[in-house]
């Protein structure tokens, strides 16, 4: 199908070497606007040294990334990343976190208070904008990282297994609170995840890694009604959809 305006983002042969390590051969896909993609595959299979290479923190060793049709080159100032842990500075209230990241671009911290108080409300975390990081819970710490990957509005937002350290209820709770808080905003989002679950509950399409060195095995389109709650973790077409990006994961083991 051809688009009618460059994608959000396009990755086009990326290969990326470590020390004569081969990590990433020939990878290529594309991102639409506003389109949710989860990245998945074995773990040393290069999901997070793609994310890396997607905000410029990474040269890579050979190919290119497009933004909305033009080349990206050194560091994309219209990414922003979530970690897997929530990294924020401890001396620093929650409002003072999420205005960091006015703070490091060199932008006026007072112009973006109320988007911040915006973000809090919107990621129910009202009440707490005075608190320390160490007062509150690993889920709400998470949340904070989130506000302050979206101060600054980026085009693309890219999260690196952001819920990978939380227990398993937390985890999918947040999964709840991320689609709350994407449905507001309708970033372009790159989640890479190890959760199959959690890559198909989320997205609109799951790209599946094959093991070192990483390319595309495979991408299936996920045709799930939006919102999605947790009845659609009992529905036939959920189950399916977890099957095919299953059998595509262990198939990119012996690639």
């Amino acid at each position: 199908m051809t688009r009618a305006t460059p994608a959000a983002v396009s990755v086009e042969e990326l290969t990326q070497t470590f020390e004569a390590r081969t990590v990433i051969e020939r990878l290529s896909f594309e991102v639409g606007e506003n389109e949710f993609l989860s990245i998945v595959g074995p773990s040393g299979c290069g999901k997070s040294t793609t994310l890396r290479i997607l905000t410029g923190l990474v040269r890579p060793t050979s190919g290119r990334v497009l933004a909305r049709g033009r080349e990206v080159r050194g560091r994309f100032e219209d990414a922003a990343m979530v970690f897997q842990s929530p990294v924020l500075l401890p001396w620093r209230r929650t409002i003072g976190n999420i205005l960091f990241t006015a703070e490091m671009a060199g932008k006026d911290e007072n112009a973006y208070r109320e988007r911040a108080r915006e973000l809090v409300r919107l990621a129910r975390l009202e009440g707490f904008e005075r608190s320390y990081p160490h007062e509150l819970s690993g889920g709400m710490q998470q949340r904070v990282a989130i506000c302050r990957a979206l101060l600054l509005d980026p085009a693309l937002l890219l999260m690196d297994e952001p819920f990978g350290a939380l227990d398993i209820l937390t985890r999918e709770k947040m999964g709840f609170e991320l689609q709350r808080i994407w449905s507001a905003t309708k970033n372009t989002v790159v989640f890479v995840t190890h959760s199959i679950t959690e890559a198909v509950w989320l997205s609109d399409r799951v790209l599946v890694m094959t093991a070192r060195p990483g390319a595309v095995k495979g991408m299936v389109p996920i045709d799930l009604p939006r919102p999605r709650s947790s009845s659609t973790l009992k529905d036939r077409r959920f189950v399916e959809l977890t099957a095919a990006v299953r059998d595509l994961v262990e198939a990119g083991w012996v690639e």
